[in-house]
Order: structure tokens, then C-alpha cells, then sequence
């Protein structure tokens, strides 16, 4: 068992920052990604060892929407935060009333819920405001259309290079698995909720294509990535509505 873990310790280290990956990405914490960096810095050598090609690319692919998605999580929407009237009559206690106007926003205890988000009634310098966060959406139509194409073009193209050029003994496995990933991060990326039925598929699918591989530590991450995704869409159906 010892011998074991110093051969496959590479691949145990990236199995469990994997699960921690995922635990962070059901609960929507924005460290998900710098922990999704490492993880695909070590799952680049674990597949390059396995000769599964498209799947270290993919990683690769990882390392650069994982920054992408960083900045999208941190941006949010753009806009600032709204907070309702009650809320600010709750952190500025009952009876004070007041406003300050000039700088870019004004805090104000009036029915229609004023302009920038106020923390216990203090003043902000114009700049302070902070920005919404990215909210979960759900997949439009067009949208899902578009993602579909891409999928099926990369599928095709990654099928014909590893089938042709290389001496991957799953070309089609590989590539499904690799292309339908490449579409769900984007759609994590994005906060879109649907990513988690392609995670479902993919992670299904890549279990079985690992244990035919010999990758045993990682079938078991798979599973675990299987359970968690099922829990990740309960989890953010939830805070959609």
C-alpha cells in the first residue's frame, strides 16, 4: 500500500484537490478556481503519462477559463449592489433619517430603494459601492443552440486529430468527454445552471473510460465528481429561485 501512494501520489494529490474543487464550486465560493488551477496543472502530467491526449489538452483549456472565471465571478454584473429600504432602516436604527448627496451615489431611507449599497449607515467615498455578484441563470435557447454547435465541431475535429495523428486507443471516448467539458466550463464560467447535467454525462462517461485505463484513483475522484454534481444541482436550483 505504501509503495502504491509513493508511485501514485501525483495523481492522489490531483484527485483530492479535485474534490475540493467541486465541494467550492457547489457552494459558489469564488476560490474555486485558483484551486481548479492546480488541480489541472497536475491532471496535465497524470493524463500525459496515461497517453489520454485530448484530456490533457483539456486541462490546459482549464488553466485559461479558470482565470476567465475568476474574473467573471469578481466583476459580477457590473452594477452596484441595491439594498432595500428596510434593510438600511435596520443597520441605521429606527428614527435616523438623512442623506448625503454628491459623489456618485446617495444613500437614502426613502420608499423606493435608493441608489448604493450603505454598510451600518456610514458614509462611502464615491467609488466604495460594491458590484453584484454573478447570479445563476438558466441556459436560453440560443444560447444552448450555439453551445451545441460548438460541441459537436469540436468533437468532430478532436476525434479526426487523435484518431489520425496520435496513438490515443480511445479517440472517440476522449474526445466526447474532452469537447462536453469544454462547454460545461464555460457554462460554470458563466453561472449557468444547466452545466450541471454536461458534468453528469461527462463524469459518468470519464469513470468508465478510466478504470479501462488502469487510473483507478482518479475513476474514484469520477465517482465522487458523480455524487457531488447531483448534489450541485439541487444545490443551485435552490438559489435560483
Amino acid at each position: 500500500m505504501t509503495n502504491w501512494i509513493a508511485t501514485n501520489y501525483i495523481e492522489i494529490f490531483g484527485a483530492v484537490a479535485g474534490i475540493i474543487y467541486v465541494f467550492l464550486e457547489i457552494r459558489q465560493n469564488i476560490w474555486l478556481w485558483p484551486v481548479g488551477i492546480v488541480t489541472s496543472a497536475v491532471y496535465i502530467y497524470v493524463f500525459f503519462t496515461g497517453k489520454l491526449y485530448a484530456d490533457m489538452s483539456l486541462q490546459g483549456y482549464y488553466l485559461a477559463i479558470s482565470l476567465a472565471g475568476w474574473y467573471w465571478w469578481l466583476r459580477g454584473s457590473g452594477r452596484r449592489a441595491h439594498v432595500s429600504s428596510e434593510a438600511l432602516a435596520k443597520e441605521e436604527g429606527s428614527g435616523q433619517e438623512g442623506k448625503r448627496r454628491g459623489g456618485e451615489g446617495e444613500i437614502g431611507r426613502g420608499g423606493d430603494d435608493e441608489k448604493v449599497k450603505g454598510r451600518g449607515g456610514e458614509g462611502e467615498r464615491p467609488g466604495d459601492e460594491e458590484t453584484e455578484g454573478l447570479k445563476v441563470t438558466r441556459l436560453t435557447l440560443i444560447t444552448g443552440i450555439i453551445l451545441a454547435i460548438v460541441f459537436v465541431v469540436l468533437y468532430g475535429l478532436m476525434w479526426f486529430v487523435l484518431d489520425g495523428l496520435t496513438d490515443s486507443p480511445v479517440p472517440q471516448w476522449d474526445s466526447f468527454i474532452t469537447s462536453l467539458s469544454i462547454v460545461a466550463t464555460w457554462m460554470l464560467a458563466r453561472k449557468i445552471y444547466e452545466h450541471w447535467f454536461l458534468w453528469i454525462i461527462v463524469n459518468t462517461t470519464a469513470a468508465i473510460l478510466f478504470f479501462t485505463r488502469g487510473l483507478f484513483p482518479t475513476v474514484v475522484l469520477y465517482f465522487i465528481y458523480l455524487v457531488m454534481s447531483f448534489a450541485g444541482l439541487k444545490a443551485w436550483k435552490h438559489s435560483n429561485n
